[in-house]
C-alpha cells in the first residue's frame, strides 16, 4: 500500500514544482495537494492500524500533513507561507531521524534489529529531508522556488519512482 501512496505522492510534488516554475495556478495545484495529502494520512492510518507498521506510518503521517498545510496555504492564497515553512522543517528533522534508522537498522539495547537495514530508503529519506529543508528555506524566502521546484523534479524518481516500481514489479531495491 505504500508503494502506490508514494505514485499518488509523486502527482503533487510535480504539480507544486511546476507551479513553482511559475506555470499553472494555486488553487488548481492546492486541490491535488489536499487529495494527495488526504490518502497519505488515510494511508497512515491503515499502516499503522491495520498492517501493524506504525513506522511506515510516521513517516507517512508526517509527510500527508505537511501536504494538507500546503493544500491549505494554496487553497486559502496565503501570503505568509512561514507556517507552511514550520511544519516543513519539523518533517526534515523526522525524516533525518527515519535516514539514520534506515542506515542502521535501529538496533535495540538487547541488540535487536528494530527496523530493517536498507541502504536505498536511507537515502530516500536523506532525500525527504533535503527537499523539506528546502521548503523551510523557501518559506522564509532563503532559497528559490525554482530551486525546490527542479529538486522536486529531479527527487520524484530516485524518491518516489524508483522504490515503488521496482519494489512493485520485482521485490528489490537498487541497493
Amino acid at each position: 500500500m505504500t508503494l502506490a501512496i508514494l505514485v499518488a505522492i509523486s502527482l503533487m510534488w510535480i504539480s507544486v514544482a511546476i507551479l513553482f516554475l511559475g506555470k499553472g495556478e494555486a488553487k488548481g495545484t492546492g486541490a491535488i495537494t489536499a487529495f494527495v495529502g488526504l490518502v497519505v494520512v488515510f494511508g497512515a492510518f491503515l499502516q499503522t492500524a491495520v498492517f501493524k507498521d506504525a513506522f511506515t506510518g510516521g513517516l507517512l503521517f508526517a509527510h500527508g500533513l505537511l501536504y494538507c498545510t500546503v493544500a491549505y496555504a494554496l487553497l486559502a492564497g496565503l501570503e505568509d507561507m512561514r507556517s507552511v515553512g514550520n511544519v516543513s522543517l519539523a518533517v526534515a528533522v523526522i525524516s533525518a531521524i527515519y535516514t539514520v534508522l534506515f542506515y542502521t537498522g535501529g538496533a535495540g539495547a538487547d541488540g535487536t534489529v528494530l527496523v530493517a537495514k536498507s541502504n536505498y530508503f536511507a537515502f530516500a529519506c536523506l532525500g525527504y529531508t533535503v527537499l523539506t529543508l528546502q521548503v523551510w528555506l523557501n518559506a522564509y524566502g532563503k532559497l528559490k522556488a525554482s530551486t525546490v521546484a527542479w529538486s522536486l523534479i529531479l527527487w520524484v524518481p530516485f524518491g518516489l519512482w524508483i522504490p515503488s516500481f521496482m519494489l512493485m514489479a520485482s521485490g528489490q531495491l537498487p541497493f
